[in-house]
């Protein structure tokens, strides 16, 4: 459970920050007017002046692209650059982790080759080791 939240539950809630609340409207970092309560009553006037001022919204950005970017120091889940693990079990099972990882690599590059826009974020090789912030 732990490794699972520290990398791939991370990377799915993380990795696309970004993506998406870096078009404002997605994601608005706060509000001037409180939101609308009923469907169809609000302009385009209305809206522009509920959103965040210019500041707001860059200073709302610039964080989430901190958080969303690649650490400098990113290391791939499966990957472990200091050699802890020297016993004969453990490396097995390292082993057999990075054929699961090529398999399921191989799964979604295969699966995002018929999407307009590729899910990339679980890619195991797009999956940091564990949160780096």
């Amino acid at each position: 459970m732990v490794i699972f939240t520290c990398s791939a539950q991370h990377a799915a809630v993380n990795s696309g920050q970004y993506d998406y609340g870096g078009w404002m409207p997605n994601a608005p970092t706060s509000l001037q007017l409180p939101p609308p309560t009923r469907k169809g009553t609000t302009s385009e006037a209305t809206m522009l002046e509920t959103f965040p001022d210019i500041n707001t919204t860059a200073n709302g950005m610039a964080a989430l692209w901190l958080l969303s970017k690649q650490s400098t120091d990113f290391v791939p889940l499966g990957y472990y650059p200091e050699e802890h693990f020297t016993e004969e079990y453990p490396c097995k099972l390292i082993k057999e982790l990075d054929g699961e990882l090529k398999v399921l690599k191989t799964r979604i590059e295969v699966r995002d080759e018929t999407l307009k826009v590729p899910y990339t974020y679980l890619k195991p090789d797009m999956v940091e080791n564990s949160v780096a912030i």
